[in-house]
């Protein structure tokens, strides 16, 4: 049986910061969840086998979606309850869960993400598209991460062809407001300023709030 993946059980700290996304709050701990660019989406239950804490997560009938990342869990909600309402029982929840070394993972989710876009950058394309999957998959982790991370979320590459790329939106990007302006006028213009082969940027994992 895996080894699970469990945050030390330390007095924690926990607060709620508002995201682009109306839906999504961003809570922000004061101890590792998961490695520095590692992060995982679980639009619902089925999707968090991996996770105990998300499963958990899932237990509260307003969560609709489970983003977790380096040191905060997204959580974005599927009900009209206000967040005035939601944030004091998931703030006491995730409290008392990681002090008590709740299991965060079953299985480390950093070599699965790794190694998913390793399959993603080559497939059965070309030497020349694989390069270039390789580069747009670099300026995804060293610009445009840190910068949604902040927002609550993550814009991860799932493939390029015949210059489009793919996105996939994780955790508040989905189902943002404004998700387009972002990936268009941002992440779009990026990309074909550094990787001239780029010709449109596209994306997967938008809920009907989106685009």
């Amino acid at each position: 049986m895996a080894e699970q993946l469990t945050a030390p059980a330390a007095p924690v700290s926990i607060y709620a910061e508002a995201s682009p996304n109306p839906e999504s709050m961003k809570f922000v701990l004061n101890t590792q969840l998961l490695a520095d660019g590692v992060s995982v989406d679980y639009p619902n239950l089925e999707a968090a086998a991996n996770s105990p804490l998300a499963q958990e997560l899932f237990n509260f009938d307003y969560v609709g979606r489970v983003f977790i990342a380096q040191n905060f869990v997204t959580i974005t909600k599927t009900t009209e309850h206000q967040w005035a309402q939601l944030i004091p029982e998931l703030r006491t929840f995730l409290k008392s869960y990681v002090e008590a070394g709740g299991p965060i993972f079953t299985v480390d989710p950093a070599a699965e993400q790794k190694a998913a876009q390793q399959a993603a950058a080559t497939g059965d394309a070309s030497e020349a598209d694989q390069q270039t999957s390789q580069k747009i998959i670099d300026l995804l982790d060293n610009y445009v991460r840190p910068a949604v991370e902040q927002d609550g979320g993550n814009i991860t590459f799932k493939s390029y062809h015949e210059g489009i790329v793919t996105v996939n939106l994780q955790g508040s990007c989905s189902g943002c407001p404004s998700a387009t302006v972002t990936l268009k006028s941002g992440i779009e213009n990026l990309l074909k300023r550094m990787v001239p082969e780029v010709k449109e940027v596209v994306a997967e994992g938008v809920t009907a709030q989106g685009f």
